[in-house]
C-alpha cells in the first residue's frame, strides 16, 4: 500500500524550510514588493512552505507570482520571446518553439519514480530510492536556477469544485513551459487554497531547464516522487518531460484513485467527447488510446468536445459516471492534421484568431508551419527540429529528415475549436455512457466490438496492443499497451486492474446508467485482410460511424452479432451510419473484410497476454477467466468454419 509523506520530503530537506515562518521570511528576502504582496495572499502553510523550499533550492535571481492575470500572461509570453525559448511568427498570437533535437519525446529511460525501500512500483517503471534520489537533487538542482526567473503558477487540473479534480503548483523557470500550463490549465490562483482546503491535497512541480544544452540531456531527469506527490524535472525542455501538470500529475492521480478511490474513482488516459443521437440525444464517450494513436481525432470526431489525452471519472451519489478533463486545452500531434480528416482544428490552425505554440514543425521562408501530411503544398526549405532543412537532407546515418518531426505539436486551448462543449467547464462533470479502448493494431482486431460486460471490457483496456509512436524517445515496434495508461500506472499492475474492475463492476453504478466497454481499431492494413500493401482499410473519418454505433448500442437501439470477444455490429446498421453520418458508401465486401475474425491473430494476441499477466503479482484472477472464456470461444470456431470466421457464419450459429 502507498504511504503519504512516507519518508525525507526531498525539496523541504534541500531547501531547509520548516515552518510559515521561516518561508515568510525568505519571501521577505527573495521577492520583489509587487510580488510579495501576491504571495501574502496566501495563507496555507504547506504551499507556502513548498513554495520557499523550492526557492531555497533552485535559487532563482527573480520569483514572479503568476496570478493569472492578461498582464501576467503577457509578461510569461514576452520573457519565452527574450529567452529564445519562443519565436513571433506573422500569425498574430501564433509562436514557434523547438525542443532539442535529441530531445523530442519523453525520456522514459531517465524517468524514475522515488521509492521508498519497501514500496512496489510497477514492473514497467524505473525507480530510484529515496535516498539515492537526494543526491541527484541535491547535486544536479541545488542552484540550477542561478540568474533567471522562476515562474510560480498555482492550477485546477479540472473545473473548479468538481469531485475529482486535482490543485497543482507548477514552480519554473521555463517561460515556454508557464506559457504552456496558461493554455492547457486552470490558473487558479483565487480559487486555490479553497479547493486545497476543500480536497485536502495538492501536487507540486519543480522544473528547470539547465543551460538547455545538447551535452547536458545524459544528466536530464524526471523524479516523481509519490509520497510526497512531488516532481522534479531537469536539463529538458520536451513539454511530456517538462510540464509536470500534464502526465507527471496524471500519474500521481492515477495512485490516488487507486490507492485513494475506494473503488468509485480514476484516472484515465483518455479523450472525452459527445456525439450526437435521435431527437437531441447527446451521449458522452471517453476513450483510451496510447500518445500519437488518436485520440485528438477521436476526440474531435465527436459533436461535442471536451477534452482529448486526460480524463478524471467518478461514480456520482446518483449512480453516474461522470467524466472531468484536467486540461482546457490541447498539447496535440500535428503529423497527419489536415482539413480533410480535421477540418475544425486545421481551420484553426490555419486562420487566425487562436493563440498557438507550435513545437519542432518546419517554419518556411515566409514564417508558416509546415508538418508532415497536411495534405498542402509542401516548401523545399526551411527550419526545423533539426536546424536548417531543405528537401533531401540526410542524416548522420543516410536518412532521409521528414519535414517535421512525427511528435510535432500544436498547443491550443480547446474553447478555440467550432464543436467545444461548455460543459467541459461543468463541475458536475459529464455522464459517459461508452468507454473505449485502442491503440495502432494493423492486423488483429476489427474496428469495433461491445464488451459482453464489466468484466470483459476491462479485459480489452488491460489487452491493448499497439505500433510504438514517436512520442517517446527511444521507443519502436510493437508492444503491450495496458490501458493505454501503462507509462503512467506507479504502483503494482495488479493494484490498478483491480480498481478498474471494482470501478466498472460497482453496484454503486445504477441500473441503466453502466457504461458499455468496447474496442475501437482503424489501423486494419489492406495486406492484413486479404489484400497487399500497409495502407490502412478506411480512413481516419469512418471512426465518426464507429462512435454513431456504440452510441446506438449504448441506448439499445441497434442489435448485434455475438462474437467470444464480444459484440459487433450488423452489416445494415454500418451501412446506414456510413451513409448518414459520413456520406460514404460501405460496401458489404469491406464490411466482410474488416469484421471477419482472423482467429489465429486473436488466439496469439491472448497468449502474449496470459504469458505476460502471469509474471506479474496479485493479478486479479477475473482476468484470466474472461481471457480463457475467450479463448475456449475461439478455438471452437476455428474448430467449426476454419481460421476465418466470417460475420454471416457467426450470425448463424
Amino acid at each position: 500500500m502507498l504511504k503519504k509523506n512516507e519518508g525525507i520530503d526531498i525539496v523541504k530537506e534541500l531547501g531547509g524550510i520548516q515552518n510559515v515562518e521561516q518561508a515568510q521570511a525568505l519571501f521577505e528576502k527573495r521577492l520583489d514588493s509587487d510580488h510579495l504582496i501576491r504571495i501574502r495572499k496566501l495563507s496555507q502553510p504547506e504551499i507556502l512552505i513548498k513554495i520557499a523550499n523550492a526557492i531555497a533550492m533552485c535559487d532563482p535571481a527573480r520569483v514572479y507570482i503568476n496570478t493569472g492575470s492578461a498582464a501576467d500572461r503577457q509578461f510569461i509570453r514576452q520573457l519565452a520571446l527574450n529567452k529564445g525559448e519562443e519565436a513571433v511568427l506573422p500569425m498574430d498570437g501564433h509562436t514557434i518553439h523547438y525542443d532539442l533535437k535529441e530531445e523530442q519525446g519523453r525520456i522514459i529511460d531517465r524517468t524514475f519514480y522515488i521509492a521508498n525501500p519497501d514500496e512496489k512500483i510497477s514492473s514497467l517503471a524505473n525507480k530510484i530510492l529515496r535516498d539515492d534520489a537526494l543526491v541527484e537533487v541535491r547535486t544536479k538542482m541545488a542552484g540550477i536556477m542561478s540568474g533567471g526567473t522562476m515562474v510560480v503558477g498555482l492550477y485546477m487540473r479540472g473545473p473548479v469544485g468538481a469531485a475529482a479534480t486535482n490543485p497543482a503548483l507548477e514552480l519554473t523557470s521555463s517561460a515556454y513551459v508557464s506559457h504552456s500550463a496558461e493554455i492547457l490549465y486552470r490558473n487558479a490562483f483565487d480559487d486555490f487554497e479553497k479547493e486545497v482546503e476543500r480536497l485536502g491535497h495538492f501536487y507540486t512541480n519543480i522544473h528547470s531547464e539547465g543551460l538547455n544544452r545538447a551535452e547536458d540531456l545524459p544528466n536530464a531527469r524526471v523524479f516523481m516522487d509519490r509520497s510526497h506527490r512531488t516532481t522534479y524535472s531537469f536539463n529538458c525542455t520536451y513539454a511530456g518531460n517538462t510540464l509536470l501538470l500534464k502526465k507527471g500529475n496524471h500519474r500521481f492521480s492515477v495512485d490516488k484513485a487507486v490507492y485513494e478511490g475506494e473503488g468509485r474513482e480514476l484516472a484515465e488516459h483518455m479523450f472525452i467527447t459527445g456525439i450526437d443521437g435521435p431527437d437531441g440525444r447527446v451521449t458522452w464517450v471517453a476513450g483510451a488510446a496510447p500518445s500519437g494513436c488518436g485520440k485528438t481525432t477521436t476526440a474531435m470526431a465527436g459533436n461535442h468536445f471536451v477534452g482529448d489525452d486526460l480524463a478524471q471519472m467518478w461514480i456520482d451519489e446518483s449512480g453516474s459516471v461522470r467524466s472531468i478533463n484536467p486540461e482546457c486545452g490541447i498539447f496535440g500531434i500535428v503529423e497527419d492534421v489536415n482539413g480533410e480528416g480535421d477540418p475544425m482544428l486545421m481551420d484553426r490552425l490555419r486562420n487566425p484568431g487562436s493563440e498557438v505554440i507550435w513545437s519542432n514543425v518546419l517554419i518556411d521562408e515566409t514564417g508558416t508551419p509546415h508538418w508532415t501530411g497536411n495534405g498542402e503544398a509542401q516548401p523545399i526549405r526551411g527550419r526545423n527540429f533539426q536546424g536548417p532543412w531543405k528537401k533531401g537532407l540526410q542524416d548522420a546515418n543516410g536518412k532521409e529528415i521528414p519535414i517535421s518531426h512525427p511528435n510535432a505539436r500544436c498547443t491550443i486551448s480547446s474553447s478555440a475549436l467550432a464543436n467545444y462543449s461548455e460543459a467541459a467547464e461543468a463541475a458536475e462533470g459529464v455522464e459517459t455512457r461508452v468507454i473505449t479502448y485502442s491503440g495502432r493494431d494493423s492486423d488483429t482486431m476489427p474496428p469495433v466490438w461491445v464488451a459482453k460486460n464489466s468484466d470483459h471490457g476491462v479485459a480489452i483496456g488491460a489487452c491493448i496492443v499497439s505500433a510504438a509512436t514517436a512520442t517517446e524517445v527511444g521507443a519502436s515496434g510493437v508492444k503491450r499497451a495496458p490501458w493505454a495508461n501503462a507509462p503512467f500506472i506507479p504502483g503494482a499492475l495488479g493494484d490498478y486492474m483491480k480498481a478498474q474492475f471494482d470501478f466498472f463492476g460497482s453496484a454503486a453504478i445504477a441500473d441503466g446508467k453502466r457504461p458499455i466497454m468496447a474496442g475501437l481499431n482503424y489501423f486494419l492494413t489492406h495486406e492484413a485482410r486479404g489484400g497487399s500493401g500497409k495502407k490502412l482499410l478506411g480512413e481516419k473519418k469512418d471512426v465518426k460511424a464507429w462512435l454513431a454505433w456504440l452510441e446506438q448500442r449504448a441506448h439499445g437501439d441497434v442489435d448485434a452479432i455475438e462474437t467470444p470477444i464480444g459484440f459487433i455490429p450488423r452489416y445494415a446498421d454500418m451501412q446506414r451510419l456510413f451513409e448518414t453520418r459520413i456520406d460514404k458508401a460501405y460496401p458489404e465486401d469491406l464490411y466482410n473484410r474488416q469484421f471477419s475474425l482472423y482467429v489465429d491473430n486473436i488466439l496469439a494476441r491472448i497468449d502474449l497476454q496470459i504469458a505476460a499477466y502471469s509474471k506479474e503479482e496479485n493479478i486479479p484472477p477475473r482476468l484470466f477467466d474472461v481471457l480463457k472464456e475467450q479463448r475456449d470461444g475461439l478455438v471452437a470456431l476455428k474448430e467449426k468454419f476454419g481460421p476465418i470466421v466470417t460475420p454471416e457464419q457467426l450470425s448463424n450459429m
